[in-house]
């Protein structure tokens, strides 16, 4: 952020929740962004509007910005704003090794072999990596009281901490929704847990071999629970991208098909959520939108050249399965 801020034609404005998006009177461009600062209302105007929200919050903006020309919410002709709501089937696990593990930077390991499924196994099941160290503390948070500090140091001392990520599949009554008073409100069931559960009994099979104790602490045993619903790291899918207008909210620029002048670049856009971090993939795909716009707005640009002070020789398309550039935040 602190780069960007540095240009002149860069503003950045703290404490200010957009709280509605207000069309023109064609219904067909974005014509005030509206704001509340400080508990005063501002609006803003642009040539083009990016929402970059996250995929819960950027939805709800959407569906909060309804109006007569857009009563489903604003670009959602196609009533899939909000739907497909994914968020990764992930556990956490603790495995002992009989040996301690001096490790101190384990989460660069990853392992692949599953992705796609096994020889008994015709389901791809997903990824499995390193998470960083758990220590004493970390361990303390789920502990009973009881628990006696040596106990938690051996723990720590001898854990091996396993990510398990299986992938999330789209289902329209997955879904974040407003209530009238502007609330958010998320529905999820999953639908892929199968996999997910062959994933966790791969992983064990491998903890004999590895050097570890053949018991396994899985991670909410020990700090009592689950990431609960509200948890939502990884979240994608509410503004999904494609060719159809019918099935879809925006194009494979990521422009609404409702609008002219509006685009989601945040990980909303995602049709299938794969099962891996989703971050990259959307600061990719941010990037790759930058570039349109340049073009759009007839601007030099940098898609050959050097960006950042990388060189990047070549660009590519993802397919989906005075003007101001605005990140416009919940």
């Amino acid at each position: 952020m602190r780069p960007a801020i540095k240009h002149p034609n860069v503003t950045l404005r703290t404490h200010a929740r957009v709280t509605r998006l207000e069309p023109d009177a064609s219904g067909r461009s974005v014509k005030r962004v509206v704001v509340d600062r400080g508990g005063g209302e501002e609006s803003y105007s642009a040539d083009i509007v990016v929402v970059s929200c996250g995929a819960a919050n950027s939805a709800a903006l959407l569906l909060r910005s309804a109006s007569e020309a857009h009563p489903n919410g604003l670009a959602n002709s196609s009533d899939v704003v909000g739907r497909h709501y994914m968020a990764h089937l992930n556990s956490a696990v603790i495995a002992i090794s009989r040996t301690p593990n001096e490790t101190r930077f384990q989460k660069t390991l990853g392992l692949n072999d599953y992705y796609w499924g096994d020889q008994d196994s015709e389901l791809p099941l997903g990824h499995i990596q390193m998470l960083g160290k758990s220590d004493r503390d970390i361990l303390r948070t789920g502990a009973p009281r009881f628990a006696p500090g040596l106990a938690l140091d051996y723990v720590a001392r001898h854990s091996l901490d396993f990510w398990l990520t299986t992938e999330d599949l789209p289902d329209p009554a997955n879904r974040v929704t407003v209530d009238r008073g502007g609330n958010i409100h998320l529905a999820k069931t999953y639908r892929n847990t199968e996999p997910h559960t062959r994933l966790l009994a791969k992983l064990k099979d491998l903890l004999g071999p590895m050097g570890c104790h053949r018991v396994t602490i899985p991670r909410w045993s020990v700090l009592s629970q689950q990431i609960p619903l509200a948890g939502i790291a990884h979240n994608c899918g509410t503004v999904r991208f494609g060719t159809d207008p019918r099935r879809s909210a925006l194009n494979v620029n990521c422009k609404a098909h409702d609008l002219d002048n509006l685009y989601v670049v945040d990980a909303s856009f995602f049709p299938s959520s794969s099962a891996v971090n989703p971050g990259l993939t959307t600061i990719a795909n941010a990037l790759r939108v930058g570039d349109h716009l340049l073009e759009r707005l007839g601007a030099r640009s940098v898609a050959s050249g050097e960006r950042n002070g990388l060189v990047q020789a070549d660009t590519q398309t993802a397919q989906p399965h005075g003007t101001v550039l605005g990140r416009v935040e919940p």
